[in-house]
């Protein structure tokens, strides 16, 4: 006679069943992934990752382009010495490059191409220019991303209905919708601390540090009535959403931005401005 137990599905069989069960939809399947998780079959950022991708195929461009106000371009007209300072400044690897106005993009320059004018070559700025790749803003992200990836393209310029530009996006922008943010050296380690001193009275700050550990940590006595973080102060004295390198004075401290993407503040530096002597007057 069988043993009863025998007959019993294994581990192996009862996670194969679960697994190779065809989802019907995708809120199945998005089910399904979270099952594995909590079964520890995926960690956390394999799953964050597979939702990523599930995201990416649903998204358009128009919902994660850097928007045509915050665009860092170069003008074709200016000397290199009055726009490489901006270069340096915006610390952007690629630059559309306008003849007149932001509808006007005649190319891409990449910010590695000016070491020639260092090098003392003959330098032309038109004769550096990549061609500017144009998509509309209806496009999906996983259609754009093999088209980054087959195309060898690391920037769009985003084109609306009436061709004039709407904004760009570049392909760290699709990457951050599976990854996360991908870090530079503006980021904190996860065990830092929200505020760190950067030496000479200057503070690296979270931008969603609360405002009273904010007035704790600098003595300052900013209200947390109307916004909870420093992101939310930032944001609510500026009116928009600065970009990075942009300075913004409040209740006598500077706020330099360190990190942002087109959709919120990462860090800043705050700086205490200095206090106006008799001998400066």
């Amino acid at each position: 006679m069988d043993d009863p137990e025998s007959s019993k599905p294994g581990l192996l069989e009862r996670l194969s069943t679960m697994l190779l069960r065809e989802p019907e939809d995708r809120e199945q399947l998005v089910k399904l992934l979270h099952s594995a998780y909590e079964r520890n079959l995926l960690d956390a950022d394999a799953l964050s990752m597979m939702e990523g991708v599930l995201q990416v195929s649903e998204r358009q461009v128009r919902e994660i382009m850097i928007p045509r106000a915050q665009m860092d371009v170069i003008d074709i007209s200016e000397p290199p010495e009055k726009f490489i300072p901006f270069v340096i400044e915006t610390a952007h690897s690629r630059f559309p490059v306008t003849d007149g106005d932001k509808d006007n993009i005649i190319g891409i320059l990449l910010a590695k191409d000016l070491l020639r004018y260092y090098a003392g070559e003959e330098f032309d700025v038109r004769d550096m220019l990549r061609p500017a790749v144009f998509v509309p803003e209806a496009k999906r992200l996983n259609v754009l991303l093999r088209d980054f990836r087959s195309n060898r393209n690391h920037i769009a310029l985003v084109a609306d209905e009436y061709g004039g530009v709407s904004g760009m996006i570049t392909i760290e922008d699709v990457l951050e919708q599976i990854v996360g943010d991908i870090e530079d050296e503006y980021d904190f380690d996860d065990d830092e601390d929200n505020i760190v001193p950067d030496g000479a009275g200057l503070y690296r700050v979270k931008a969603d540090t609360e405002i009273a550990d904010f007035n704790e940590a600098l003595g300052t006595e900013f209200s947390d009535e109307e916004c909870d973080t420093v992101g939310g102060l930032v944001l609510k004295a500026t009116g928009q959403l600065p970009r990075r390198g942009d300075r913004i004075q409040i209740g006598g401290l500077t706020f330099t931005v360190l990190r942002a993407d087109s959709r919120r503040l990462h860090s800043l530096l705050i700086e205490r401005k200095q206090p106006v002597s008799e001998e400066n007057i």
